[in-house]
């Protein structure tokens, strides 16, 4: 296996003189034969208990009381791990809301004869306090010190919209998908219920927690195997697990109840298949109460590591036909998620194409990449006029800019103003015409800019943006208007413009009194963007400091004005 560098943004780097965040908690395991599977690898259920067990103590070292697991976002493993190497386990509190609160994983392995390290997976869980003899327990807030704590502070709330917003893409993608039953009925498929697997589990003293529920971690093991079972009798081979999408817990369990755990492959695709594993608890003669649910999606690999082809399914009447479909809109939310969120930023193409299913992810990555620019720290001051200032920061061949000044209006009425691009041009002579396209929610929308002409062709340039603007999740964050291109089949580009892309661009506004916020613009300047801004970085002009003014003139002017209500969405 190949070294790779841990991802960057979730961990400090470990030198003894180095600050050291009071959350974190390090768990590091040799790998013994009583932990693999039959092929002498780290079965990934043993690596879940290991996973949150740490997340847990890190979780519970912020809030100062017990806490349980309520979901572990999608988890992707990229390697396995064999008998004799080391786990190494790191997790630390990310932010804190109200009773709940983000916690990140990352998971590494160590060849200690090779003297070796790589990534395994990361993944975040999502914990809430218990509560006391007092009662709910509100949180502190996580205070970030490190530029990474601060990306990772900023995108978890990010991470918690598009968490809340799960169901309502699975809804959106079921509703516009086909209609009636697409499941088609191949001679050679395997009937989905040859797959179905039930098992129960007694839980004992061994598998609760110091809370003396069950542990989490185990009943994660058990919906594991189960999985395994039933994708093993699909393929009729020894099955490896890719990806897991988000653990849900509904409700506890305690020692003395039954787990039922059941399982079934829900579609077969050509190198995939998805598993639906359900967790079920009760204690005598009471009716089961759905604990946990998690779909998981296998390969099966040939002798050199490839995925191999796998049987067709046919789903079982009744309830198949609507886990058939279920597995198709998450295989493409799963690949969604890999396109627009998994990847580098300087490897997702600029304009990835907008369409409703996708929309929660292109908006993701829209806010957590104008966050994760404004939380670097090595910015260098190009130019100061009058107190608006000109930063430019240049890093792996890219260069990014940010214009920043201060101005004497509410923060709230700044963004009401900001957030409607149809104005820009009242203000910004780049901004020759901007037409809303689409109002996709009350947060985001789709605008067709066209601006001036910078070539000698004559033709100025039109650009298609996705504008994602938030409100702050708490006191002391900013209001964001996230701008990047995305592509509609309605605007092609057309002969009477240059099409422009834009990376990563857009505003926050900080409040800094009642009266008074501090107004950042960034830009990741892409080849589109560069032939506006290049004389200004290279200090040839002012232009930064003309369109700030004519800015803050626009804002001064509209600060009373009813034509933009403060309750706007955006």
């Amino acid at each position: 296996m190949a070294s790779e560098e841990p991802e960057v943004g979730l961990f400090i780097p470990e030198r003894a003189e180095m600050y050291r965040n009071s959350t974190e908690v390090k768990m590091s395991q040799i790998v013994l034969p009583c932990h693999a599977n039959h092929r002498g690898e780290l079965s990934v259920g043993q690596l879940l208990k290991w996973m949150d067990s740490t997340a847990c103590l890190s979780a519970e070292r912020h809030a100062g009381c017990s806490c349980i697991t309520a979901s572990v976002d999608d988890i992707h493993f990229e390697h396995t791990i064999g008998v004799g190497q080391v786990v190494n386990i790191k997790a630390k509190v990310n932010r804190a809301f109200n009773s709940s609160m983000e916690v990140g994983i990352m998971v590494s392995c160590e060849d200690l004869f090779a003297n070796r390290q790589w990534k395994v997976c990361n993944a975040f869980a999502t914990f809430v306090a218990r509560h006391t003899d007092e009662g709910k327990v509100q949180l502190k807030q996580v205070m970030p010190q490190t530029q990474e704590e601060q990306t990772e502070y900023s995108v978890a709330a990010e991470r918690r919209r598009m968490r809340l917003l799960h169901t309502e893409i699975m809804k959106d993608l079921l509703g516009n998908g086909p209609k009636g039953d697409d499941c088609q009925d191949f001679d050679d498929a395997v009937p989905s219920e040859r797959t179905r697997v039930e098992s129960v589990e007694l839980v004992l003293p061994p598998h609760a927690n110091h809370q003396v529920n069950t542990f989490g971690g185990q009943i994660m093991a058990w919906m594991e195997n189960v999985a395994t079972i039933a994708a093993s009798r699909l393929c009729n081979a020894h099955p490896t697990l890719r990806t897991i999408d988000m653990f849900h817990f509904r409700a506890p369990s305690q020692v003395g109840d039954r787990v039922v755990l059941k399982a079934i492959v829900n579609n077969a695709f050509k190198n995939s298949m998805e598993v639906g594993v359900c967790a079920e608890a009760y204690r005598g003669r009471e009716t089961p109460r759905h604990i946990n649910s998690a779909f998981m999606t296998f390969e099966v690999l040939d002798a050199e590591g490839n995925p191999r082809n796998l049987p067709r399914i046919k789903p079982e009447p009744l309830d198949g036909p609507r886990r058939y479909r279920e597995a198709i809109a998450r295989k493409k939310i799963r690949l969604d998620r890999k396109y627009i969120i998994s990847c580098k930023q300087t490897e997702v193409p600029l304009s990835v194409p907008w369409e409703p299913s996708n929309q929660v992810y292109l908006s993701y990555n829209n806010v957590s990449a104008l966050k994760m620019l404004a939380a670097r720290t090595n910015w260098v001051l190009t130019s100061e006029k009058n107190k608006v200032n000109l930063y430019t920061l240049e890093e792996n061949q890219v260069l990014c800019f940010k214009v920043e000044t201060h101005v004497d209006i509410a923060a709230k009425r700044v963004f009401a103003l900001l957030s409607d691009l149809t104005r820009r041009k009242e203000w910004d002579r780049h901004y020759k015409h901007c037409e809303m396209i689409n109002q996709v929610d009350e947060e985001d929308a789709i605008y067709h800019v066209i601006t001036p002409s910078v070539s000698k062709t004559n033709k100025g340039q039109d650009f298609i943006l996705l504008a994602s603007c938030r409100t702050p999740c708490n006191s002391g964050d900013p209001y964001l208007i996230a701008l990047r291109s995305v592509t509609l089949p309605t605007h092609p580009p057309t002969e009477d413009y240059i099409r422009g892309e834009i990376f990563c661009a857009g505003f926050s506004i900080l409040e800094v009194s009642s009266m008074v916020c501090k107004v950042s613009y960034y830009n990741q300047a892409s080849p589109g963007v560069l032939p506006y801004i290049s004389n200004d970085i290279a200090g040839l002009s002012s232009g930064f400091y003309n369109s700030f003014c004519s800015c803050s003139k626009f804002l001064e002017e509209n600060k009373e004005s009813r034509a933009t209500a403060d309750s706007t969405a955006f």
